[in-house]
């Protein structure tokens, strides 16, 4: 396997339509280090599929280059690219066996009998198929198929193991299931993956680094912890988990003030576009976001905080989330504790607050 680094520069990929020209991947930047897990998130239509596809070698860019270990692969073909590509639907032939889907690749590669049947019986043990090489793909699980595939991808030892929405057709908890064997099995090999996903939580889960796109660019690149903990922009915050916005003044110096007065100086701290501002209806110069963990929540009124009254309270067993409506808040605010908070429960008026190092500022230029 060829050890080395995926380079992705100004990669551009522009559609002609009957209404004009649209730009589905927009100067897109970024370099997968070997043995990485690197994810493509963002919402459907956002570009992530068609950079894997121009990665890959099934879609031509408009511009940009991508580069392997050094190697321009724009002029190969993809069949000359060395990937493993695993698709949404599994894409098996019917009428060939586990062992022998699982084989494909290296036959066609005209790879000796004998290497064959030893990389591609070691893969169906590391994936848990070892005692179904002679059934066929009528005979199997979804999750028992996505396995053979994944297999197929990687028996000839690609240089990149790509993988589109490969879990969208399997139900939740074999999701949980089969993510974590992507994961392991990439980690065994060694082998660089690219993995596009609309599910943030599975990004987030089996990820060393991940891409979050939106309407065809790039917005943050960062470990899933550095893209929880601080998104760059609104968008980001708003698509990775639940928070809540907090319209506020910048006071300079790093201080802002809420709408009902209380100052703090947020642990982190970025600029807000205008563009961004008007999508999300912000009419103030700045924004706290503050996720539903790190929001406290008490029946008696304090001097610093936030007022609000409790709409509706739900046990969720390992958490107790609280949905609170604030006149101080750009929409209703969420609160999620361990337990329950004694002496508080629907109806009653609370006051909400937060040690500002966990607030996030979003600045507007104009701001001081």
């Amino acid at each position: 396997m060829q050890v080395g680094t995926l380079s992705v520069r100004g990669l551009t990929k522009v559609f002609e339509t009957k209404d004009g020209p649209v730009t589905a991947v927009d100067d897109v930047n970024l370099e997968v280090a070997s043995g990485e897990f690197f994810s493509l998130l963002g919402p459907s239509g956002c570009g992530k599929t068609t950079t894997l596809r121009m990665i890959a070698g099934l879609e031509t860019s408009t511009s940009g280059t991508i580069a392997f270990g050094g190697r321009d692969l724009a002029p190969l073909p993809s069949a000359s690219r060395n990937l493993g590509m695993v698709f949404q639907s599994y894409a098996l032939f019917p009428h060939l066996t586990v062992l022998e889907n699982a084989a494909y690749g290296l036959r066609v590669r005209r790879t000796p009998s004998v290497k064959v049947k030893e990389r591609v019986v070691h893969l169906l043990e590391l994936l848990g198929l070892g005692g179904l090489h002679g059934r066929y793909p009528s005979d199997l699980s979804g999750g028992q198929q996505q396995r053979v595939s994944i297999a197929r991808a990687l028996a000839y030892e690609p240089d990149m193991f790509l993988l589109d929405e490969p879990l969208a057709n399997l139900d939740a908890k074999l999701r949980v299931q089969m993510r974590e064997e992507i994961r392991r099995i990439q980690k065994e090999l060694g082998v660089l993956a690219l993995y596009v996903t609309h599910d943030q939580e599975e990004a987030m889960s089996v990820s060393d680094r991940i891409g979050v796109f939106r309407l065809g660019k790039l917005m943050q690149v960062g470990a899933p912890t550095e893209i929880y903990r601080n998104p760059t922009t609104l968008f980001v915050a708003d698509f990775i988990g639940k928070i809540n916005f907090f319209p506020a003044a910048s006071a300079g110096k790093g201080d802002v003030t809420l709408g009902s007065g209380w100052s703090v100086r947020p642990g982190s701290r970025h600029p807000l576009s205008a563009a961004e501002a008007a999508g999300f209806g912000v009419t103030s110069d700045a924004v706290v976001a503050v996720r539903p963990e790190h929001l406290a929540i008490e029946r008696h009124p304090a001097e610093d905080g936030i007022p609000g009254r409790v709409r509706r309270r739900l046990f969720l067993g390992s958490t107790t989330r609280y949905f609170v409506t604030c006149d101080a808040s750009l929409k209703e605010v969420i609160v999620e504790t361990p337990r329950p908070i004694e002496g508080v429960g629907e109806g009653d008026g609370v006051t909400l607050s937060f040690d500002p190092s966990d607030g996030i500022a979003y600045v507007g230029s104009e701001s001081p």
